[in-house]
């Protein structure tokens, strides 16, 4: 019933500048990512009101020789029908997928995908955590559900503040658009103007 998430959500994408091109130039629209190891499952990725972390990002492909030159693109999204992980249902909803999915190795014979730690103590290879949202995603079209428009949750990642702190350098919001058409527009970010105050 409060799976709709009201008004619109500013969005930023870090990429290749031959992305950023395409998309605010030529008028293409991005790609889904369909990796294994996406942290909220298949779809198009944003950073919820963060142009500094998509920047970081773009940063961090960079300097892994992932992309050659930096950008950022802007989105305007309407979230739709949401699975959003700040929600405490859908929180109960992740026990389900991964008990769906621990059956279906379990008949299959096969092990569950694990998510894999790369740097100190972040799991950056979700692998797990992508099979149990994709596993609800097939839940619902097998029962013929309404299918969410997109997924949203929140990352405590980085080094602490201070010690023993609850907050940490790289905390965020993530969403991932699963419908296109919740994309309602992308624009190239503007720095701010110094001669105004920020409403």
């Amino acid at each position: 019933m409060y799976s709709k998430i009201p008004n619109l959500t500013i969005g930023f994408h870090g990429c290749d500048m031959t992305i950023y091109n395409q998309v605010i130039h030529d008028n293409q629209r991005l790609n889904p990512s369909e990796n294994d190891y996406d942290w909220l499952g298949h779809g198009v990725y944003f950073w919820e009101s963060n142009l500094k972390r998509a920047y970081e990002f773009a940063h961090e492909k960079k300097s892994r020789g992932e992309i050659k030159e930096i950008a950022v693109i802007g989105a305007v999204l309407d979230l739709g029908y949401c699975l959003d992980f700040i929600n405490s249902d859908n929180i109960k909803l992740l026990d389900v997928g991964y008990r769906l999915l621990e059956a279906d190795s379990l008949n299959a014979g096969i092990e569950l995908p694990k998510n894999k730690l790369i740097s100190g103590d972040v799991s950056l290879l979700r692998n797990l955590d992508c099979a149990v949202i994709q596993r609800i995603h097939q839940w619902n079209d097998d029962n013929d559900y309404s299918s969410y428009d997109s997924v949203r949750g929140v990352f405590f990642e980085g080094k602490e503040i201070y010690p023993n702190s609850g907050f940490r350098e790289k905390n965020h919001i993530q969403i991932c658009i699963r419908n296109s058409n919740c994309i309602k527009g992308y624009f190239s970010p503007l720095e701010a103007d110094d001669h105004y105050k920020m409403p």
